[in-house]
């Protein structure tokens, strides 16, 4: 049973400054299996995680408490508590959520669990491929890549009888 009032928060997260909060993986704890559904308390000064956006999964996001700021690529606004924004798949659903208020905020965002999954992150040049929906599956392919690593199709490739 999962409850949005009194979460069961995940142990915390070694992440760098600017990204600190705690988060619960309310949908798992409800026994959902193709929906995600994560609970996120970001402290004044924090955000839930880097600029991006996915090449497979659909994202929506629910502001629970606080005024919390949205970052697409439309720009920047102010949300309050109730509102709803959905973040489509590809670039036009890119999204950052930061506190940039003096009080904590409550956000829950709620997912496609599709796998696998790119992730693009625009503003550091980085890629992420995922062979496993975030918390499901042990092991499989989790990898960052900096977009100015990209390489030819056939590098480090050799043809027939080259073997």
């Amino acid at each position: 049973m999962a409850n949005l009032h009194e979460p069961r928060f995940e142990p915390g997260r070694d992440w760098p400054r600017g990204y600190d909060g705690r988060f619960a993986r309310v949908g798992a704890q409800a026994g959902a299996e193709r929906l995600g559904a994560t609970l996120y308390e970001v402290p004044p000064g924090n955000a839930v995680c880097p600029y991006h956006w996915h090449a497979g999964n659909e994202e929506m996001l629910i502001v629970l408490e606080g005024t919390p700021a949205l970052r697409t690529p439309d720009g920047e606004r102010e949300l309050l508590a109730g509102d709803v924004v959905a973040f489509v798949v590809g670039e036009q659903g890119g999204h950052k959520v930061t506190n940039d208020s003096a009080e904590p905020a409550r956000v829950l965002i709620v997912s496609e669990m599709n796998a696998p999954d790119v992730v693009a992150y625009p503003d550091s040049g980085k890629v992420l491929a995922r062979e496993h929906a975030p918390g499901r599956g042990p092991g499989g392919l989790r990898a960052m890549f900096r977009l100015a690593d990209e390489v030819d199709y056939f590098e480090g490739e050799t043809g027939p009888g080259n073997d």
